[in-house]
C-alpha cells in the first residue's frame, strides 16, 4: 500500500510518500480502505516529536479517517464489509497512522459514519467535533441552560464548539474578528464579540451579567485573568490550545468563586469519551450540523505540504482533505 510516513521525527518536508506492507488486522482490527484522511496541529506535533508518544518506524502519521470495512479480525463483531466508517484516533499511543491506502484500526475506535453524510465533509470535522464535545460536555460539565464563550469562534474547533453548545442547548456567546461575526451567529452563536475591537473584556461583562459558566480557549490566547474574572460562581476554564504560553492564574477570585481551570488534550481521551463524543458527532453530521467552512483537497502523496500549510499558517479558515481513492 502507499501512505505517508517518517522514518524519524522532523520538519514538514521529512515526511515521505512511499510503499509500506499492507497492515494485518489482529484479532480485534478492523482493516479499512481508506477513502480520505485529513492533517491536524496534533499531527504536527507528534511528527515533529513536540508530543511524546511510542513511535514504530517507519511511522505513518496522521490522526483521523473516513473508508470502507475490507476485511476483520476473528474476535470483531459488529463490523461487516462495505460498512462506510471512520475513526480519529489513529497516529499515537503505538498505533500507526491514517494517512494511508490501508489501515487496522481497534474495532472499538471506528464507528459507522451516518448513512447520506459525504467522506469528505466528515473527515474534515471529525477531530475538531469530538474535541469540542469533550473539552465543553466531559471535562467543562456543560449543561443545557448555562452560558457559554467560546474564544476563537470562527477557528476549525472553535468554530465546533459553537455548534455543539448550541446544540446542548447553551447560550453561547462568541469572540472572533469582525468579519466572522456572521460565520459564528449561522453556527448558533447569539452575540460575537469582535476580539480586536474596544474593550472586548467589557463588552463579554455586558453580555454575560450573571456570569460565565463555560469560558472555552480554543485559540491559545489563555487570558486566564479576563477568564476568571468573568466567571460565574463555579464556573470552569477550559483550555484546550496555547502549547507554549505561559499565563498567570489570579488563584484569589478563582477559588473564591468555587471556579476551576482545566487543560483538555483529546490525545489523552479514553475509548469510552472518545465512543461518546462520537455518538454525539454522528447526531451532528446526521443533521447537517457539522460542515468545514471551506476545503482544499489534495492527494495523500501531498501530506507533507499539508503539514507545512497547517504550521505556516497557510490553511486559516480551511481545512485540508486528503484523498487515498
Amino acid at each position: 500500500m502507499r501512505a505517508a510516513y517518517i522514518d524519524d521525527f522532523g520538519p514538514a518536508h521529512s515526511i515521505r510518500f512511499g510503499t509500506l506492507p499492507d497492515p494485518r488486522p489482529g484479532p480485534h482490527e478492523v482493516l479499512v480502505d481508506v477513502e480520505a484522511s485529513t492533517a491536524n496541529h496534533v499531527d504536527t506535533f507528534i511528527r515533529s516529536g513536540a508530543v511524546e508518544t511510542p513511535v514504530e518506524f517507519s511511522f505513518v502519521v496522521g490522526r483521523d479517517l473516513v473508508g470502507r470495512v475490507a476485511g476483520t479480525g476473528a474476535a470483531v463483531t459488529g463490523h461487516e464489509t462495505g460498512d462506510r466508517v471512520w475513526c480519529n484516533s489513529m497516529g499515537h499511543a503505538g498505533r500507526q497512522g491514517a494517512a494511508a491506502e490501508r489501515v487496522a484500526v481497534p474495532s472499538d475506535r471506528l464507528y459507522r459514519l451516518p448513512y447520506g453524510v459525504d467522506p469528505r465533509t466528515a473527515v474534515t470535522v471529525l477531530h475538531p467535533a469530538a474535541t469540542a464535545y469533550l473539552g465543553l460536555v466531559v471535562h467543562g460539565r456543560l449543561r443545557a441552560g448555562e452560558t457559554v464563550v467560546v474564544v476563537g469562534a470562527a477557528g476549525n474547533v472553535g468554530a465546533a464548539m459553537v455548534v455543539v453548545a448550541a446544540a446542548a442547548g447553551a447560550r453561547v456567546v462568541a469572540v472572533a474578528r469582525a468579519r466572522d461575526a456572521a460565520y459564528c451567529r449561522d453556527l448558533g452563536a447569539v452575540a460575537v464579540v469582535d476580539r480586536d475591537g474596544t474593550d472586548p473584556e467589557g463588552r463579554l461583562a455586558r453580555l454575560c451579567p450573571e456570569g460565565v459558566d463555560v469560558y472555552a480557549d480554543a485559540a491559545g490566547a489563555n487570558d486566564l485573568a479576563t477568564a476568571v474574572g468573568l466567571l460565574a460562581r463555579r464556573g470552569r476554564v477550559v483550555l484546550l490550545a496555547g502549547l507554549h504560553t505561559a499565563p498567570v492564574l489570579p488563584v484569589g477570585p478563582l477559588y473564591v468563586g468555587d471556579g476551576s481551570v482545566v487543560g483538555f488534550a483529546i490525545t489523552g481521551a479514553s475509548v469510552g469519551e472518545l465512543a461518546e463524543a462520537a455518538a454525539r458527532v454522528n447526531e451532528l453530521l446526521a443533521a447537517g450540523r457539522l460542515r468545514p467552512r471551506a476545503t482544499t483537497v489534495l492527494p495523500l502523496s501531498a501530506t507533507g505540504e499539508a503539514h507545512h500549510m497547517l504550521e505556516s499558517g497557510q490553511l486559516r479558515g480551511r481545512r485540508v482533505v486528503l484523498t487515498a481513492r
